[in-house]
């Protein structure tokens, strides 16, 4: 567990920094566009690649990392073979996006006229094809995980990020919104060129292309396909947001977008730190058939995710007003678009740990062989609970009823995961654990007494001073009450340091 922790936090701080300079190009976007048609521009046009880069990057990635430590075939053929499957379809699809862009743009973006259409084209074909260098490259990433090389995988997302910033919003001083879609492109060779120079040295690699038509390729479309429609229902949630929004108007787009973000940013990171790490090492143990170390990595990971969201997500809800106004009001975001904000970023921190815990729960289903659950699960929370409840609210609370949804139906997909986990691979979430897991009920309910009080009752005019006293005081507090709970990590990670420094 040591040696996680430490692996961990070694990722999380790149991870940081990576999603940190993402993030700021968002930000900036608001600072340049404030909620208007040029922002909502920009932020369809990447809606459509980002999504096929997550769903079929994710999917070959997991699937590949799941059969890696399982074939009996040469590792540098599976590579050879796993890279030419990639490049071929990931190509074809790419294309058929390009060659039918009309239709598939008139059709989801309807609202989208004139010049403004003309310029959410022009935006999409620079971005779209990005989608091939960025699957390639979370490939990439996937074989250096499995390798146990985390930081420097992580390193290519930092490298993507802050070059795709950069040239963005430099561009954009230039030649306008358009040198958006030059970033995207531009930043996402960038993480590709540096992952092939990284993975250079890395056991069995391989570039020459080989024809897949072996049986791990047979398997790992097996694996990848159910993980690219499960992966495909989660991210719904974004290609759902953006059809119900451009239904409303372009305050509305920018609004949930900058929101669904703010509350993503904290979450990813976090979650993103945990999964990469344990991921690897479940698969391991999977191959090796060592159900007590599964079992240990399943409730120590979700303790540990839980632990780190927990009161990031509580902060936000309570303090979402002094961290959009610090974050987004200068330039063209105005006090307007704040108060536009404020009620969508409170509902939506409600998602992170849900969203964040879907993830990693899910990555045991993989493990296990069983991508299809997942699958089913995500349908029917995603397009029954997440929509039926945006329809049953989107006539009296407008946007609001977009993140209702999310975090409706992502609490819905969590209940379903966990309980059929624990019914057909008898992994427990509460069991002879009963006492920690009344521990940090009891430590959630008293930290968000303690918010809520700080919130309640210390206001302080100059907002950057409010949201950094607010800020320490909590911090503080948590720490107190983790110590106080004597919780199995707080406790692991003080060991460390006492270690360390005894050394020293």
């Amino acid at each position: 567990m040591n040696r996680i922790l430490k692996i961990v936090g070694a990722v999380a701080v790149i991870n940081i920094l990576a999603r940190l300079f993402g993030f700021l190009r968002e930000v900036i976007i608001g600072w340049q566009y404030g909620t208007t048609e040029l922002a909502a521009s920009i932020i369809n046009a990447y809606t459509i690649p980002n999504f096929l880069y997550l769903v079929i990057g994710g999917a070959f990635t997991t699937a590949f990392i799941s059969i890696y430590h399982k074939t009996s075939a040469s590792l540098t053929d599976y590579i050879r073979r796993t890279f030419t499957t990639i490049i071929v379809s990931i190509s074809i699809i790419s294309l058929l996006f390009i060659i039918f862009a009309n239709p598939i743009l008139h059709w989801y973006f309807q609202a989208a006229t004139g010049e403004e259409y003309e310029r959410l084209k022009s935006l999409y074909y620079w971005m779209m094809p990005s989608t091939i260098m960025l699957v390639l490259s979370t490939w990439l990433s996937g074989v250096l995980n499995v390798q146990g090389k985390f930081h420097l995988s992580s390193f290519s997302v930092l490298i993507y990020n802050l070059s795709f910033l950069i040239i963005s919003v430099g561009l954009s001083l230039v030649i306008g919104p358009i040198g958006y879609g030059v970033g995207a492109l531009l930043g996402a060779a960038c993480m590709f060129f540096f992952l092939v120079f990284g993975v250079r040295k890395a056991e069995h690699m391989s570039f020459k292309l080989m024809p897949p038509n072996a049986d791990d390729q047979k398997e790992l479309w097996k694996v990848a396909l159910p993980i690219m429609l499960g992966g495909a229902t989660a991210q719904m949630y974004i290609l759902i947001q953006r059809f119900f929004t451009n239904m409303l108007d372009a305050s509305a787009v920018t609004a949930v977008n900058y929101a669904t973000k703010m509350s993503q940013f904290p979450q990813a990171i976090l979650m993103t730190a945990v999964t990469t790490v344990i991921f690897p090492l479940l698969s391991k143990k999977e191959g090796e058939e060592d159900i007590a170390a599964v079992k240990a990595l399943y409730l120590r990971g979700l303790r540990l995710l839980y632990i780190l969201v927990m009161p990031v997500s509580v902060y936000f809800y309570f303090q979402a007003e002094p961290i959009i106004r610090i974050v987004f009001e200068r330039n063209q975001w105005d006090a307007t678009d704040t108060a536009v904000m404020t009620p969508l970023l409170t509902v939506f921190s409600l998602t992170m740990f849900f969203l964040a815990a879907n993830m990693y729960v899910t990555r045991f289903y993989y493990a296990k062989g069983n991508s299809m659950t997942p699958v089913i699960f995500s349908f029917i929370t995603v397009f029954g609970v997440n929509i039926a409840v945006i329809q049953l609210m989107i006539g009296q609370y407008a946007a609001h009823a977009i993140a209702w949804g999310t975090v409706v139906s992502a609490a819905a997909n969590f209940l379903l995961l966990v309980i059929w986990l624990q019914w057909k691979y008898k992994l427990k979430l509460i069991d002879k654990n009963m006492s920690q897991f009344m521990r940090f009920a009891t430590l959630t309910v008293i930290y968000i007494a303690i918010v809520w009080l700080v919130s309640t009752y210390i206001h302080i005019n100059f907002i950057w001073l409010h949201v950094i006293v607010t800020f320490m005081i909590l911090l503080i507090s948590y720490v107190l009450l983790l110590a106080l709970f004597r919780l199995q990590e707080l406790q692991q990670i003080i060991a460390k340091v006492k270690k360390k420094l005894f050394k020293k």
